[in-house]
């Protein structure tokens, strides 16, 4: 009797482990029927060399330790946790936002004369292109350490978004397949981002450019080519060379929180006739207060406020999040004008899993709040959406969430 409660002691410890990997055995085989299937015949299509096809996935499995997966079986997708999903004032951390100013007023005279050109050519300053370029890679010192092939297949075969990392695939091997890079250079970010400015195979195709005049765009090993491919993707997504990006704010207690986003946009000036105020006392310029300006607040109450321009929201199309344009901008300041800190404080805010502000946001939603979908991300639609709810309920209006607001929307 002993030994046969031990047998089925042990067997109970190792059948789960058995069966999923029996699971993931016959996930891996219809993971290669649909690459042999479904990305062959549209790599084909789309120029691709069978030679090429075979050299990009040889060796190749799913990778199972990627974040945001729907593993089968599984009743969530894995918990992300990148940065942009984290309190805005992490982002701002002074070691972080110091090296990145140091190294890039070095950057700044090293490539002074690049820069100069990149910006007659296209508008785009040359510190904000420094400050995307250490954000994204250190300067290009930064490990890019996955391979592509691998993190996009298993994206593409495994992931919610498995349409959009299907096209980042097939790019991919356009990429390859066009002789610029040698496979074991195609290094991506565990996201499918490529190379010292981080583009994702379809923004190479589309905004990669030669900056050292030797008829490749080379993102991977040309510090001339990554500045150019940055400058040119902000000048096709409509950087405005006569505009700034923002300013930060004082915003008096009778402007509300919840007038925060782009749809909220009005004239400079009348943001300023409502009392908003640039912190350094300065007037705002002349030629920008009948321009649209826009209300940002990280943070909500807890942080900075701001009065961007629609040059912030060409650095969202850059990465989406509001705290990496807000860092792109702010460093791009301190490399170029040597301005100091933010003048208002982050102040300490409740820590959140991304899943927890999901909930949130479909709490918010059910009430008929419009927190522009439930992402888990903390954008400005849900900021206002809470500061709305805030003001119907007769509370401060934060527009930002903590632990006692999640309990108080679920009642």
């Amino acid at each position: 009797m002993k030994l046969a409660f031990a047998l089925l002691t042990l067997l109970m410890v190792v059948m789960p482990s058995f069966v999923l990997s029996q699971d993931r055995a016959a996930t891996e085989r219809q993971y290669a029927l649909w690459l042999e299937q479904t990305i062959w015949p549209r790599a084909q299509a789309e120029g691709v060399a069978r030679r090429t096809f075979d050299q990009a996935f040889a060796g190749v499995s799913l990778n199972w330790d990627l974040p945001g997966l729907i593993i089968p079986g599984q009743a969530r997708p894995q918990r992300q946790t990148q940065a942009e999903f984290r309190p805005p004032a992490r982002y701002f951390a002074s070691g972080i936002v110091g090296h990145s100013t140091t190294i890039g007023r070095r950057m700044l005279n090293r490539h002074a004369t690049t820069l100069a050109q990149i910006e007659q050519r296209t508008g785009v300053p040359g510190h904000i292109i420094l400050s995307i370029w250490g954000r994204e890679s250190s300067f290009g010192q930064a490990a890019i350490p996955h391979d592509v092939f691998e993190i996009l297949g298993t994206r593409g075969f495994l992931s919610a978004r498995a349409a959009y990392f299907t096209e980042e695939l097939i790019a991919a091997l356009k990429i390859l397949q066009s002789g610029y890079v040698s496979r074991n250079q195609m290094k991506s970010s565990w996201a499918g981002a490529l190379g010292q400015p981080q583009f994702m195979p379809t923004s190479y195709l589309a905004h990669a450019v030669d900056g050292d005049g030797d008829g490749e765009a080379d993102i991977w090993r040309s510090e001339a080519d990554t500045l150019a491919s940055i400058g040119a993707y902000l000048a096709n997504h409509g950087w405005n060379r006569d505009t700034d990006w923002g300013f930060e704010v004082t915003v008096p207690a009778t402007v509300s929180c919840a007038l925060e986003g782009i749809d909220n946009g009005r004239p400079v000036q009348q943001w300023r006739d409502m009392g908003i105020t640039r912190v350094s006392g300065r007037p705002f310029p002349s030629p920008e207060l009948t321009q649209d300006g826009y209300l940002l607040m990280p943070a909500g109450r807890y942080g900075p406020a701001l009065i961007v321009t629609s040059n912030f929201y060409t650095l969202k199309d850059y990465n989406e999040s509001d705290a990496y344009a807000l860092f792109v901008g702010h460093v791009g300041d301190r490399i170029k004008y040597g301005v100091g800190d933010f003048t208002g404080p982050w102040q300490p805010v409740d820590d959140f899993l991304r899943t927890d502000i999901v909930d949130l946001q479909i709490m918010l939603e059910a009430q008929g709040f419009d927190v522009g979908g439930a992402d888990g991300l903390i954008g400005h639609k849900t900021r206002r959406s809470i500061g709305q709810w805030q003001a119907q309920t007769g509370t401060t209006e934060t527009c930002y969430p903590d632990l006692q607001l999640l309990s108080a929307v679920q009642r």
